[in-house]
């Protein structure tokens, strides 16, 4: 029998077999930004635009099957996603499905593909961000709440400024000789760039933002009596004060300065990146994230003192992101919580990492920056954005000090921690984590434990446990701070 088939048929044939099938479609609302997935077995080929009233962004996907999985994303826009309304699917061409993500307000949206890593096939990634970083709105508030209040005190007593760059120091003596000291400042607002992507992809001009001239930062000290061991390394002028200088205990030290220390708390993975898999099948992303919480409020708790999130719920940020945010903060200090895993079980115990310039302090340390710098690449960064020169510098950047205080914190929290659970190493270890490259702050990776091992998997999901966790890392941060206190910031960190 002859089989003939015309040219179009064949066509008709080969473009049936071509047609890429979704097999997930994922969506992460944050109040950063939202993030859109969906993968398939082959790349994808798109293009993407932004239309105005109403707000919306349109993502044309060529040859690929409107399935039940794609169909899906409209159910998965949750009425709380601060960015999105809700997306609509539908076969636009005949070799083309149209994807109409309708927005709450004015966004940049930026699209880019992903390889095929780890568990994940090709990918087609649509984040979607707001036009004004939530966390410089915050600093910006912030600020102005504090510059609006007025500087007055009950007290009586003589009062000297003292100015220099992007500082004011105001020292007050009281005249009520039994209260404490304190020192009150207000952070200059930060100048580092923005790390979100530019949406390159879009119709939508760009938009400038003008720098803004920082307001001066302030620094209210009131003194009835000097004590050195508080106003170390400052400059504090007052011909009025007292000349005792009674020794302070260490933990008088963290709560009698009424400086405001900031902790940044940055749980490990997130979003896409779910980090290790524990033995009974819990994700590190979310231990990290419970237990970054309880340190938070903990830390909260604190006299002076304040927790930041790195991120507070489940959603992906970037390595060098993370630094940046923390870095926007103004962070005294930068922890990063995470929960090993191994390929051999009965691997067990915490460990406290710090920075290293050179090399890995063992094979282990070496093995686990690894794995963990591995993060942007299975959490999915753009390559085709052009992020701010600061971001990637600033993975490139250390300093010898940052480096010391960096091993005597984790040494301070080590300590600690090896009292609730076995060590998996003695010492703190240095290795070249990429999470760790601040260059002005101490900044320490603590991994809680082996999330592999069964026994210590179920601690770490453990409520009771995870309060001794947080209670021993904060422990160890006061024992930092009492013989290292906190100084007030005299500059702004800055491109």
């Amino acid at each position: 029998m002859l089989l003939s088939f015309t040219f179009t048929e064949l066509n008709f044939a080969a473009s049936a077999q071509a047609v890429n099938i979704v097999t997930a479609a994922r969506v992460w609302p944050a109040q950063d930004y939202t993030r859109i997935t969906l993968e398939s077995a082959q790349p994808f080929v798109y293009k993407m635009s932004v239309i105005q009233s109403p707000d919306r962004v349109v993502v044309d996907i060529e040859n690929i099957d409107l399935n039940l999985v794609i169909k899906s994303l409209s159910d998965k826009i949750l009425a709380s996603d601060p960015y999105i309304k809700q997306i609509r699917v539908a076969k636009f061409q005949q070799n083309v499905v149209r994807l109409v993500v309708d927005l709450k307000t004015e966004a940049k949206p930026n699209a880019f593909t992903l390889m095929p890593t780890g568990d994940y096939k090709y990918r087609l990634v649509l984040d979607v961000y707001p036009l004004k970083d939530p966390l410089m709105a915050m600093i910006a508030e912030r600020d102005a709440a504090s510059n609006s209040v007025n500087i007055s005190s009950s007290n009586t007593g003589s009062a000297i400024q003292i100015e220099a760059p992007n500082q004011v120091v105001v020292a007050q003596e009281s005249a009520n000789s039994s209260s404490q000291p304190q020192i009150i400042v207000e952070p200059l607002p930060p100048q580092v760039e923005s790390i979100e992507p530019n949406a390159t992809k879009t119709t939508k001009p760009a938009e400038t933002t003008k720098p803004v001239e920082p307001p001066i930062a302030k620094v209210e000290v009131k003194i009835p009596e000097i004590k050195s061991s508080e106003v170390k390394n400052q400059e504090v002028r007052n011909q009025g004060a007292s000349q005792n200088t009674p020794q302070d205990t260490a933990p008088a030290k963290t709560k009698k300065s009424g400086r405001q220390i900031i902790i940044a708390i940055d749980a490990g993975h997130g979003g896409e990146d779910p980090g290790a898999r524990g033995a009974n099948g819990s994700h590190e992303k979310d231990v990290t994230l419970m237990i970054a919480k309880k340190l938070k409020e903990k830390i909260d708790g604190e006299p002076n003192m304040r927790g930041v999130l790195t991120r507070d719920s489940d959603f992906f940020i970037p390595l060098h992101g993370r630094v940046v945010k923390a870095r926007n903060m103004q962070a005294d200090l930068f922890v990063s919580i995470h929960a090993d895993a191994f390929t051999n079980q009965s691997a067990k115990g915490s460990s406290v990492f710090a920075l290293s310039e050179r090399g890995a302090t063992s094979a282990s340390a070496r093995y686990l920056a690894k794995k963990e710098n591995e993060s942007d690449l299975i959490g999915g960064v753009s390559l085709d954005d052009k992020d701010p020169v600061l971001a990637r510098t600033l993975l490139d950047l250390s300093q010898t000090a940052t480096i010391n205080d960096s091993l005597k914190l984790g040494k301070a929290v080590l300590t600690q921690i090896g009292a609730i659970n076995t060590l998996h190493a003695s010492r703190v270890e240095q290795a070249a984590f990429a999470v760790l490259k601040s260059p002005d702050i101490p900044s320490i990776l603590v991994e809680t434990a082996f999330i592999s091992n069964p026994e210590e998997e179920r601690r770490l999901n453990d409520a009771d446990y995870q309060d001794k966790l947080v209670t021993s890392i904060l422990t160890g941060i006061k024992k930092y701070f009492a013989t290292n206190p906190a100084l007030a910031k005299t500059k702004v960190a800055s491109d």
